[in-house]
């Protein structure tokens, strides 16, 4: 008999940054497991190459919405546009992010702001608008949140990109707990090194390279497509009894002494 664990049959996934890297893996794996998708960020270019690729793989809808998350006073408006076109959502991945890297001593105040907005703070008012959603429906949900390495150990030079993660993580803790009463489980996971187009210049730099290869068991970069197995328990009913968790995909990096 087929097991129904992982099935997302019947619901529809909002994912933020699934223009490419870690967003369109999971946009595509939620799709490939039954889950119709909404695509958000920046690039609309990006998000409908997504979406093609999406529905020819799948057969499922996948609807675009462009928005840059750092205008957060677009999010409620994003939010409720969504619902008027896919009619309800029952997962939320919370993937937009993005970094600033140089001495801790120079980020500007700017720069630090803006950082935070985009990690940590639009995470806020989409996961506000989701349990807001999911209380009128009367249904469960899930949300995902992906943090970083970072949510585990510092590393120089990305303070701004440190705080919104450690943050998010929190983020994540506390709202697994105030809403499990809504029946809202609240996750994240932890991506260690992942090869995508962000990573080109690290995954270039020789030095950087040799020493992101030491310290992952594995011996090797992670792939987008990695994180996805990972989602899909998270969003599926294999996961109802989880919450409030970080599960590092990350080769076997925190584990190493």
């Amino acid at each position: 008999m087929e097991s129904k664990l992982f099935d997302l049959a019947g619901r529809t996934a909002l994912i933020t940054g699934a223009g490419r890297g870690i967003g369109r893996a999971l946009a595509l794996g939620l799709a490939q497991h039954g889950a119709d998708v909404v695509l958000v960020a920046r690039s609309e270019d990006q998000l409908r190459a997504a979406a093609a690729q999406i529905e020819t793989e799948t057969g499922r809808t996948a609807w675009v919405f462009p928005l840059d998350l750092e205008q957060l006073d677009g999010i409620e408006t994003m939010f409720a546009q969504v619902l008027e076109a896919a009619g309800a959502v029952d997962i939320l991945v919370n993937c937009a992010g993005t970094t600033v890297r140089g001495p801790s001593e120079d980020v500007s105040l700017e720069i630090f702001n803006r950082v935070m907005r985009v990690n940590l703070t639009a995470a806020l008012l989409l996961s506000q608008a989701f349990c807001k959603h999911r209380r009128q429906t009367g249904g469960s949900g899930r949300i995902i949140n992906i943090g970083s390495l970072a949510c585990h150990a510092g590393r120089p030079t990305i303070a701004a990109y440190t705080c919104s993660k450690t943050g998010l993580l929190g983020l994540t803790k506390t709202l697994a707990v105030e809403w499990a009463q809504h029946h809202i489980n609240v996750n994240a996971i932890g991506p260690g090194y992942i090869a995508t187009e962000l990573t080109v210049p690290l995954q270039a730099d020789a030095d950087f390279n040799q020493w992101a290869l030491s310290k992952t068991p594995l011996g090797r970069w992670g792939k987008p497509e990695d994180l996805v197995g990972t989602a899909v328990l998270l969003a599926s009913r294999a996961g109802d009894f989880i919450t409030g968790q970080i599960f590092y995909v990350d080769g076997g990096w925190t584990a190493l002494i």
